[in-house]
């Protein structure tokens, strides 16, 4: 009776372990769509991802590069202090939205055009995402809300 009640109970584990493995593997199947990456220009001249690659591109919107088309078509360059990078975009664009400001945008990378599906404007003076101000603190880009990194030690 003691035996059988302990191979009962290692079905059990063994049956919950698998159901647990299952789940598991639906949850990451279903957010590796909805994962998406930051990348600042540099990073992409350095290493150029495949147009399957969904991420996002963050900088500032480079001075003079601001081209409206017809219907809501728009180009523009994000720019960090080593690249730029030519972004598409076919929606409105945020109201904040403007040349010398700091822009995130999601989308894909085509042909070296990166095809933005949305376009996120700095909301504020003071807010700034954190993967953009280090990524702009790598390259040394001087500019509003990039504060320069502490020195400690002294």
């Amino acid at each position: 009776m003691a035996g059988l009640r302990k191979k009962q109970r290692i079905r059990l584990i063994i049956v919950g372990l698998v159901l647990m493995a299952g789940a598991a593997g639906m949850v990451g199947y279903a957010m590796q769509d909805g994962i998406e990456f930051f990348r600042a220009p540099y990073q992409i001249a350095e290493d150029v991802p495949g147009p399957d690659v969904r991420f996002r591109l963050g900088g500032i919107v480079e001075e003079g590069s601001l081209v409206r088309g017809e219907g809501l078509e728009t180009s523009f360059n994000i720019r960090d202090n080593a690249s730029s990078v030519p972004v598409r975009f076919s929606q409105v664009l945020p109201d904040l939205f403007k040349e010398g400001e700091m822009a995130i945008a999601s989308g894909y990378l085509v042909d070296g055009v990166f095809m933005a599906d949305n376009v996120l404007a700095k909301h504020d003076e003071t807010y700034m995402p954190r993967e953009v101000v280090d990524a702009l603190r790598e390259q040394g880009v001087q500019h509003e809300g990039v504060e320069p990194e502490p020195v400690s030690g002294m």
